[in-house]
This record gives C-alpha cells, structure tokens and sequence, in this order.
C-alpha cells in the first residue's frame, strides 16, 4: 500500500470523525496523529495529556511546547493513579491502566462536546504484547493511525515531511514498562528510574531504558551508541551516579536496547 494513499486515508478517517480529542503524549505517532487531525479538523481538534507519577516531568513539558506550536487547544489531567489492581504491576496492568485513564478522557472528551477519542496506536503495534489495545476497543476509542496501516517508519517519514522536530524523536513509554511484573510499584523507585533516564539523556545517549530488578540498575540503550557508553570515565561517572541514586549494581545489558524487552515470553 502507497504511503500517499494512506496518508489520504488517514485525513478521510479524521474528516469522517468531525471532531475528536486526542490522547496527546508528545511522542512520534501522537504528535503527527495531533497535527493531521488539526490540519484536517481545525478546532474541531483538541489534545488531552494525562500527568502522573508514571510518566516523567519532561514528557509534560515537552507535550505543552508541542501543542501550542500545533496551535491546538491542550487539556492537562492530573491523575495520582492509585488503583490497587496495579499496585502489584500485573501482566495485564497496561489494560488495567488505559482502562480508568481513556474512561476519564472519554468522559471529558463527552463533557467538552467532542465525538471522538483518540490514540496514536500505529500498525506495528498489533505485532507487540499490548493489552491495552483491548481497553480501548472497549472504551470505542478510535485509532486512526492503525486504522490507516501506518507504521513507525512511515510516521516518521511523515512527520518529517511536515516538518515535526519529532521525526526522529526516540520511542519512549511509561516507567512502569522498566518494573518486572509482579514486582510491587513504589513511587521512589519510578522517581530513581526516572532520574536515571533523565541523567542519561543529558549525557548525550537518545534511546535509553533503565530496567529496575531490586538493587539492579540494568541499563538498555541503542547499540549504535554501545561504543561511547564502554568509555572507561563515562562507565565510572555513570556507575558513580547511579550509585548515588539508590541503586546497588549497575549493570549495562549487552543486548542493548529492545523495545517491550520486560515483555519476553508473554504471549499476547
């Protein structure tokens, strides 16, 4: 199927939705999703980011910046996130998850006068252990870049053509996919996994992961930047501070990183 054709696939799906609100994170695929819709839909489009102790402090200050260079309207909801059925990060927890956050947003979207919802679920995602794809086809909420076959490398493709500075933007996902299921979730570890990805990203890596096992510290990042990492004064700097964060081992995985790699031998 020609990109051209589903990049008018995708703008008749959001013609055909006459208004909708979209679940906004500032990553690749809801960011291009946002813009296309706005295009398409002019005020009829509107973007909602949900903050919570799950997702780290930049993510919200990066999806602020995005949207109002978009010029759409953007809607901040603030959620502590404290369902116990997650408290012991169970396999299904990202169904569990996207079922109270997309319940609240599809209430407020309905509230707000919007028909729709919608999420930057794009088609290489149907290849990916993802429950949460059934909590939103329960809460009806629409996924136009899936609907349209789109994948990754044909969004970024896309979005750079539209000039988006989130076309090569890494993939990133919330901090509860760095917990081992059934491990329980304690906000001082996500706050020590978030500070540690934080302090990784100012060094200069792009695609980072911080997998919490106990007192390890497994660091994925991408192999292309596995040589910079083995330098002897960034392993003791980076050993040093994560040390001081809380972690007792440091350890680099040698696989490097890999997308959903807590997710290994689940079957979807």
């Amino acid at each position: 199927m020609e990109l051209a054709y589903k990049y008018q696939r995708l703008m008749e799906i959001m013609r055909e939705m006459e208004s909708v609100m979209i679940a906004f994170s500032g990553g690749v695929d809801s960011t291009f999703l946002l813009k296309v819709a706005h295009q398409t839909l002019g005020e009829r489009t509107a973007a909602v980011t949900i903050t919570s102790p799950f997702h780290p402090a930049w993510e919200l200050v990066e999806a602020k910046d995005l949207a109002r260079e978009i010029g759409v309207q953007h809607r901040i909801i603030e959620k502590d996130l404290d369902n116990e059925a997650l408290r012991m990060n169970p396999v299904d927890r990202c169904y569990l998850c996207k079922k109270d956050v997309f319940g609240e947003i599809r209430k407020y979207a309905a509230d707000n006068g919007f028909r729709h919802v919608a999420d930057g679920s794009n088609y290489d995602d149907t290849f990916d252990y993802r429950p949460g794809m059934q909590a939103l086809k329960e809460l009806e909420v629409r996924s136009p870049l899936l609907e349209a076959r789109l994948t990754k490398k044909e969004i970024r493709q896309l979005s750079k053509e539209l000039g988006l500075p989130t076309w090569d933007k890494p993939a990133y996902a919330c901090l509860l996919t760095r917990i081992p299921y059934g491990q329980e979730i304690k906000l001082d570890v996500l706050k020590r996994i978030e500070k540690a990805e934080r302090y990784l990203l100012d060094l200069g890596f792009r695609q980072v992961r911080v997998r919490f096992h106990g007192e390890i510290g497994r660091i994925e990042i991408d192999k292309g930047e596995m040589e910079k990492i083995l330098n002897r004064e960034v392993m003791e700097n980076i050993h040093g501070a994560m040390k001081e964060m809380g972690f007792r081992y440091v350890t680099l995985d040698l696989g490097g990183y890999q997308t959903g790699s807590l997710n290994q031998g689940i079957k979807g």
